[in-house]
């Protein structure tokens, strides 16, 4: 009996210690996300806390958002507690390279977020990555919080939407450099866009516009939301970016 209560008392207070956190960063690159933590720090006064996927707490319920940035192998176990966290009414903020090729063995992590990454050659429409590069976003959103609350964008950009959409327009948008750009992600099911990137290939010559660099949908009782940028500490420390993120851990669905 003693030896059962000592138990549920420390589990009672391990939980107690990840509570004092808000907001749960899992990565495996870890100066980018200090510089993501700061941020939320500096903004809104949000604390956060950086683990790995192999020490994720007990639980994730108690989190307002749980923060994905893994660039190598997700784990099944790490992948069934992000599920499970939004299906039960969690928020999960997947960034950059949480999407990747290496992430095509997991068994459920794409048809969750509602991705496919197809193989083959880019101009045949397959999946590619490719750094360094600079790139543009484009707000595809305006009137949304995660897009548009107190984000102060750096210039216009002249885009054509690839969704749809009345030819080139210039839309409010931000630039990084020495980044790295996804191309041809393929977007199952429904969702709000919020960002484009347009990126020009110096190879081909070839500019890609494609409305897939941001966005959100709902997933179970909770939400998903997807941000491509994020190669480097560097693209965190882009304001615009920077209150992008922000709005994506205060955001209310």
């Amino acid at each position: 009996m003693m030896k059962t209560l000592l138990a549920t008392l420390a589990i009672v207070f391990s939980l107690a210690g990840w509570m004092r956190g808000d907001v749960l960063i899992v990565a495996d690159e870890i100066p980018a996300m200090e510089v993501l933590a700061k941020n939320l720090k500096d903004a809104e006064s949000i604390p956060s806390r950086i683990v790995t996927q192999t020490h994720l707490p007990p639980a994730l319920a108690p989190f307002s958002a749980v923060v994905v940035y893994i660039h190598k192998g997700l784990a099944a176990a790490a992948e069934r507690a992000f599920i499970d966290y939004t299906e039960g009414g969690g928020k999960l903020i997947v960034l950059h390279h949480s999407i990747s090729s290496g992430k095509r063995t997991n068994q459920q992590w794409f048809s969750f977020l509602g991705v496919d990454l197809p193989p083959g050659e880019v101009a045949a429409g397959g999946y590619q990555w490719i750094e360094p590069v600079t790139l543009d976003f484009v707000n595809l959103a305006p009137d949304h919080y995660l897009t548009g609350h107190r984000v102060k964008y750096e210039k216009p950009i002249a885009y054509t939407r690839s969704d749809g959409g009345a030819g080139v327009t210039e839309l409010p948008g931000f630039t990084l450099k020495d980044s790295e750009v996804y191309l041809n992600h393929v977007l199952t099911g429904p969702r709000t866009i919020l960002l484009g990137l347009k990126y020009a290939d110096a190879k081909s010559g070839k500019i890609y516009q494609q409305d897939r660099a941001g966005w959100c949908r709902p997933a179970g009782k909770g939400w998903i939301i997807y941000l491509m940028p994020g190669h480097s500490a560097a693209d965190f420390e882009n304001p615009t970016y920077a209150r992008i993120l922000v709005n994506a851990v205060t955001w209310k669905p």
